[in-house]
This record gives structure tokens, C-alpha cells and sequence, in this order.
């Protein structure tokens, strides 16, 4: 058992959780709690790190020998699980009331060009988002709305920030995603792919669901206060507007986003051309 914060492993996961760099050079990251252990890729699987309470915890522990075996079965290997203190697992955790399961997991990575080649639903593509629970209702509402993969400029909030994942309610691992270092060069691709790009903006003209998304298209969402970038905005297809009553602007970055995936998704249900 571990009994103590100087522990190595114990600095390494504090690391994890607080630094974005640290996930990216080491390629991994964090997920807590039983759901988020069950939900997750076993190939993706490197540590699990339990509280004591968590072990004397019978139902939790039905629950996550029955997943351990499956991840063994799918990797052949044998994945063991560190036992942790109560009052130190509390300093690992990123949560005030931790489950008592910790995960450190493999980053997947996605070939876009491939998924771009082989998906000709929608997509959502993001521009400087800035935070955790927009990014990760919006990845969440994608795998609802059958939306084929989500793009995001690099200075968005890092996907992998504890509150995001937690936000994603698992929708991570089965979302494909993708950070791009220039948004305009994607978007260049997308039209050459004959995708139709909407972006979504306060001088659009037309109204959300006027126009036809049954197509390859995307969606277009900015930052929470600045909106697009000019230089991005003019490179949509078209502006579409989602009507407000009262003295309402805008509204909030990942609602916008799911109005438009799911008119998307209702279109495409209505025509028959629904993802499979």
C-alpha cells in the first residue's frame, strides 16, 4: 500500500493532473471514478491506483474485477492496481469527493486525413474554446448526435484538463478528435473535400435551420467571448444565425454547438442518411 505523498508515483499522478505539458510528454492521462474505468479502451489502459475505502467497497469491487478481467482478456497482459491511503489518494484526486479509482491511460491519436476520406457525415470544428465543461458537453453531444469527429485549434482548452474529461461523461474515448496548428489549412481541406462550412455568427443573415446539412458539412463554433476570428469566419460557406428573443446576444458556446449538431442529425434522420 502506499501510505505516503513522497511516493513517486504519487508526484507523478499530482503532476498529470495539474500539467497539460507533463500529459503531452508523457502521452498520457488521468480518469477517476468506476464509470470512467469501465468505459475506458483496455488497450489504452497503463496504471489503476485504488483508495483503501475503494477495496472495501464490495459492490465497486465486483464491478471493477469483472472489468479487469475483460481488459487482461483483450491485451493478454496482466494489469495490476495499486492500493493507496485514504488521505493520500484524496491528494492524487482532482475531485473533493473521489470514488477511489484512478486511471493513467495511453492518449489515443487520430488520422484525420484517413477519418476525412472515410466519413462524410458532420463534423464540429472549435476555435479557441476556453473552458473544460464547453469542450466536454460539446464532445459529449457530439457522440449523441452521430457527429463524425471534433477539430480544435491548439489554443483551445486542453481536452485532457480533468474537468473536461469529466464533462465528456466518457464521450472521450469514443469521439475521434483532433488539434490542428492552423485552423485555416483544415478548413482549405474541408472545401476541397466538398464540405459545406457553416460557421455560426452574429452577422448571419439566414437562420439555423433553413439551410440543408444532409450533406458533408461543418459547424463553426468560437470562443466564449470573442466569437471567430475574422480570418477564420471568411472562410465558412455561409453564416448562420440562431434567432433570439428578448435583450439575449448570443448564446453560450456549447448550447450554439448543439442546436446546430442536432439539427444536423434531425435532417439527417428525416432523409434517411443518418450515421450507421
Amino acid at each position: 500500500m502506499i501510505t505516503s505523498q513522497a511516493n513517486a508515483k504519487v508526484k507523478q499522478i499530482i503532476r498529470l493532473q495539474k500539467k497539460g505539458r507533463e500529459r503531452r510528454r508523457q502521452d498520457c492521462f488521468l480518469v477517476e471514478g468506476i464509470r470512467m474505468f469501465r468505459e475506458a479502451p483496455p488497450e489504452l489502459v497503463k496504471e489503476i491506483y485504488l483508495s483503501k475505502s475503494f477495496r472495501q467497497n464490495a459492490e465497486w469491487m465486483r464491478e471493477f474485477k469483472e472489468h479487469l478481467w475483460a481488459i487482461e482478456a483483450v491485451t493478454g497482459k496482466e494489469v495490476c492496481a495499486e492500493l493507496v491511503e485514504d488521505w493520500v489518494f484524496a491528494q492524487m484526486s482532482d475531485t473533493k469527493t473521489p470514488q477511489g479509482i484512478l486511471c493513467v491511460l495511453s492518449m489515443p491519436h487520430y488520422d484525420l486525413e484517413a477519418r476525412l476520406a472515410a466519413a462524410d457525415g458532420t463534423w464540429v470544428i472549435l476555435e479557441d474554446l476556453q473552458d473544460p465543461g464547453n469542450l466536454g458537453t460539446i464532445l459529449r453531444t457530439a457522440e449523441g448526435a452521430g457527429i463524425e469527429g471534433v477539430i480544435m485549434t491548439e489554443n483551445t482548452v486542453d481536452i485532457y484538463n480533468p474537468k473536461t474529461i469529466r464533462s465528456t461523461m466518457g464521450s472521450l474515448y469514443r469521439v475521434p478528435f483532433f488539434v490542428t496548428e492552423d485552423i485555416r489549412k483544415v478548413l482549405q481541406k474541408l472545401k476541397e473535400q466538398d464540405f459545406a462550412v457553416y460557421a455560426a455568427h452574429l452577422d448571419g443573415k439566414s437562420c439555423y435551420d433553413t439551410f440543408s446539412y444532409t450533406g458533408k458539412c461543418a459547424f463553426l463554433i468560437g470562443n466564449e467571448g470573442n466569437g471567430l476570428k475574422e480570418s477564420t469566419a471568411a472562410l465558412a460557406t455561409d453564416y448562420v444565425k440562431i434567432p433570439m428573443e428578448g435583450s439575449v446576444e448570443s448564446l453560450n458556446a456549447a448550447i450554439a454547438a448543439s442546436l446546430l449538431m442536432y439539427e444536423a442529425y434531425r435532417q439527417r434522420r428525416s432523409s434517411g442518411c443518418e450515421r450507421k
